[in-house]
């Protein structure tokens, strides 16, 4: 049932032409089971996945602050390569995981570059890129790429809905606007509401929702969904390391 229903594997023909043409550089998916898109062990785009969400943010964070234009601007960059590795078929499912990573850091340049101390515009920003990945996996283009961003959507979607419900939205403001100096109030308030019997029982819950997400895909032994997984799973990541960089601040 999971395998004709979330992670279809029919071609979709109802979509315009125009939108994503059949002649793309984004790679069809494989129709045969012997095809080289089922050859080899799904375990190196899982980690790819992983790296890809947990790695650059680290670097982007960074770059957005003091160079949004040029974080914007390596979307370009990113997206030749993804099409270039495309181009090729022993490198096409490097390529076709890099456009949906491209997504992503072309939805966080914008967010975290221009718009980052409004968190009500986070959620929005991050998924400008899902009607392009509804696109493609409706004609079967760049699905392990879709469904990475769409596992790095879920993650966000996760992770604010945490933020919402415990209430340290507020915080999120005053930490985008402060100074370094101003930081560790800020962030022991915060620690301070999701350190409450609601907040821990709540983070276990939403823990939980992550790791059955993001492990249930992993019994399809497909790129597309070991991409997907391991966006999800990373997020446990990503969100282990910033609070503990909350605790150490």
């Amino acid at each position: 049932m999971l395998n004709k229903t979330l992670f279809p594997t029919e071609p979709y023909t109802n979509v315009i032409e125009a939108v994503v043409p059949a002649d793309s550089a984004l790679p069809l998916v494989a129709p045969s089971p012997k095809a080289s898109w089922h050859l080899s062990s799904p375990w190196p785009i899982f980690l790819g996945a992983v790296f890809l969400v947990s790695v650059p943010v680290l670097f982007q964070a960074s770059l957005v602050r003091w160079q949004p234009e040029l974080s914007l601007a390596l979307t370009a960059a990113w997206l030749g390569l993804a099409l270039w590795l495309c181009q090729r078929e022993h490198t096409r499912l490097w390529g076709d995981l890099l456009v949906g990573f491209t997504w992503t850091w072309f939805a966080g340049s914008i967010y975290w570059g221009w718009m980052r101390w409004e968190p009500l515009w986070h959620l929005p920003i991050e998924a400008i890129a899902l009607p392009l990945a509804v696109i493609c996996l409706m004609r079967r283009q760049a699905v392990v790429g879709s469904w990475f961003y769409l596992g790095s959507l879920f993650g966000t979607v996760v992770t604010d809905l945490y933020f919402y419900l415990c209430d340290v939205i507020p915080a999120w403001r005053q930490v985008m606007s402060a100074s370094p100096d101003e930081l560790h109030p800020i962030f022991q308030g915060a620690l301070a509401r999701v350190s409450t019997p609601w907040g821990f029982a709540l983070g276990m819950a939403l823990v939980g929702i992550l790791i059955f997400v993001g492990y249930m895909p992993l019994h399809l032994q497909r790129h597309y969904t070991w991409a997907f997984g391991g966006a999800v799973l990373s997020t446990l990541l990503v969100d282990g390391l910033f609070l503990i960089a909350a605790i150490a601040a």
